[in-house]
């Protein structure tokens, strides 16, 4: 290419960007989730046989709610803590969704929610009620100078933000026939491994609440609420204070939760998902969730993505079962404990550290 074709591109790449528009939205996956993941799906996330036994029956239920909801003054909006069929409930930086139409009649939504929203699904399992998003990245993070600007459209695959995300939605059918809804977040940042710079590794980082918060909202809307509806049930989503602990009794570890069994059990599952559990089934009438857990002592630091251009692997534990038991104590009291894939006290460490887990994150 000679000079005068390197000034003719340039020029091209300056008019276009003068002529695109910048988002303003905080979060945008969209253009992430054309291309490949840098990131590969964990050993621990393996998709499981479809059983039938959790399809939910039900008959197609209109938006006429929505509709009459939309009538609503802003006042009223603020103070109601539902509109049309639709609720947020909270407990301490945990919130779900709680819609009045059964689970058979959102899966489909829920998964064109994902999709529209750029994101690819690892993990689509309508018998468990359990869909995950595959890795992407929140393209509205990187910097918005005037070379990314001018060059970020022609050149994209070079810029990153050294984040991935993603989203595990987790639907449950309460007693009232209505479904429950969780969005939890897990997160993972690059970092550098040695002291030269010369080889990066994928380390998890923080869950992000107000991701969780800022999805179900978009997802109130992709099921019919407006936008102004959907920010005021999330900002009038009461906050309540439970605690939660650790502790010994019978010289076993239990975590024990100053709340009911209903809400410790909606509680103890969406902090499962959030923290990379893999949920392979679960039993509420006996508090039972059935779970499959990688020591996190092992190194199974996933490689960065330069890393893998030069064959870098991942070495990864085998993951083991346990059984999450969820037992209502005395009063407005629950206790969670682990057990072994028999049933039977779990005496190992990972117990302890599964339970750390959970009590750090119900916080």
């Amino acid at each position: 290419m000679n000079h005068s074709s390197k000034l003719a591109l340039l020029g091209l790449s300056l008019t276009l960007a003068a002529c695109s528009t910048l988002e303003g939205d905080k979060v945008d996956y969209r253009g992430a989730a054309k291309k490949a993941p840098e990131l590969a799906v964990p050993p621990d996330l393996s998709q499981l046989p479809r059983e039938t036994r959790y399809a939910i029956p039900g008959t197609a239920v209109t938006a006429s709610g929505y509709q009459a909801a939309g009538q609503l003054s802003p006042t009223a909006l603020i103070a109601a803590p539902s509109i049309g069929d639709a609720r947020i409930e909270r407990a301490g930086t945990q919130r779900w969704l709680v819609v009045d139409r059964p689970a058979d009649k959102l899966w489909e939504p829920i998964k064109d929610f994902w999709q529209e929203n750029g994101f690819l699904l690892s993990m689509d399992q309508a018998s468990l009620g359990i869909m995950e998003t595959d890795w992407a990245e929140n393209r509205a993070k990187l910097p918005q100078d005037l070379i990314r600007s001018t060059f970020g459209r022609v050149f994209d695959s070079l810029y990153s933000t050294g984040e991935r995300d993603k989203f595990r939605t987790r639907l449950e059918s309460n007693a009232a026939g209505g479904t429950e809804i969780y969005i939890s977040h897990r997160g993972m940042i690059e970092v550098y491994s040695d002291q030269e710079r010369g080889q990066t590794i994928w380390q998890p980082r923080p869950v992000d609440p107000e991701l969780e918060a800022e999805f179900l909202r978009r997802l109130m809307v992709k099921l019919g609420l407006t936008q102004e509806q959907s920010k005021a049930l999330v900002a009038a989503a009461a906050q309540a204070k439970l605690s939660s602990r650790l502790m010994d009794v019978d010289n076993q570890p239990v975590v024990q939760i100053d709340d009911g069994f209903d809400r410790a059990w909606r509680r103890v599952g969406l902090s499962l998902d959030r923290t990379g559990f893999t949920v392979e089934d679960r039993d509420r009438s006996k508090g039972t969730y059935f779970v499959r857990y990688v020591d996190p002592t092992i190194d199974k630091t996933e490689p960065g993505f330069f890393s893998k251009l030069f064959g870098g692997t991942a070495n990864v534990g085998t993951p083991q079962k346990f059984r999450i038991t969820v037992v209502q104590g005395q009063g407005d009291s629950t206790r969670v404990s682990v057990l072994n894939a028999n049933g039977e006290p779990e005496s190992s460490d990972n117990a302890r550290r599964i339970l750390k887990v959970l009590v750090d994150d119900l916080k």
